[in-house]
């Protein structure tokens, strides 16, 4: 029986990695005359967007970091809404009284942003950000499992990137790779043998009912 869905934020809710690369590449530009590649940025990816300026700029404060959070904001156009397909299933899993939660990398302002951008800021029980120095997406799983009282077998993790099926699995949570995002890999998501791949909301809305 299905318990509980926990969901990744960028290129799992919505498209929002674009609006990251883009307010990185602002910051890095403007405080170090130096224009990154979205490959160049995606490899910094791990400890949360404040963690990554405070080790890159540790000179300039919190300068880089409020930048950030004004360009991110600035640049959120690029992702004004949740992928088709999302507020559905939101609103058929809580027809249903099953919790929904995020784990993400970002921090919590960024995440806040786009939660409110969106509208769906009040529908999950938990949104848990990620570490300053590092990814605790399996920590942060293991402690929504215990809120909820629930089997790692009753949950279902969703997210576009190879660190969320390894963090469902330490966390002994079943492991769905979201390949949907124009920023997704395929390719290299199969090679993580995840429990199950989608590249559409539907068909992965259309699998959960069958839980």
């Amino acid at each position: 029986m299905l318990r509980g869905v926990i969901f990744d934020l960028d290129g799992t809710l919505g498209d929002t990695l674009p609006v990251c690369f883009a307010a990185f590449r602002g910051v890095f530009e403007e405080f170090r005359n130096v224009t990154y590649t979205d490959a160049e940025i995606r490899a910094m990816f791990g400890p949360t967007e404040e963690g990554i300026l405070e080790a890159r700029l540790p000179e300039d404060g919190g300068e880089p970091f409020a930048r950030y959070l004004a360009l991110y904001t600035a640049h959120h156009e690029l992702a004004p809404a949740p992928f088709a397909g999302i507020v559905p299933l939101l609103d058929e899993l809580e027809a249903r009284d099953v919790p929904v939660a995020i784990v993400t990398g970002k921090g919590p302002r960024s995440a806040a942003i786009s939660l409110d951008r969106w509208g769906i800021a009040d529908r999950f029980s938990h949104v848990a950000a990620g570490g300053a120095h590092g990814n605790i997406k399996d920590v942060n799983m293991l402690r929504i499992l215990e809120a909820w009282d629930a089997h790692g077998f009753d949950v279902v993790s969703v997210g576009d990137a190879p660190s969320d099926v390894h963090a469902a699995r330490a966390a002994g949570i079943t492991a769905v790779a979201a390949a949907w995002a124009s920023t997704a890999d395929r390719t290299v998501l199969e090679t993580e043998h995840p429990d199950e791949l989608f590249t559409r909301v539907d068909d992965f809305a259309a699998w959960l009912r069958t839980r």
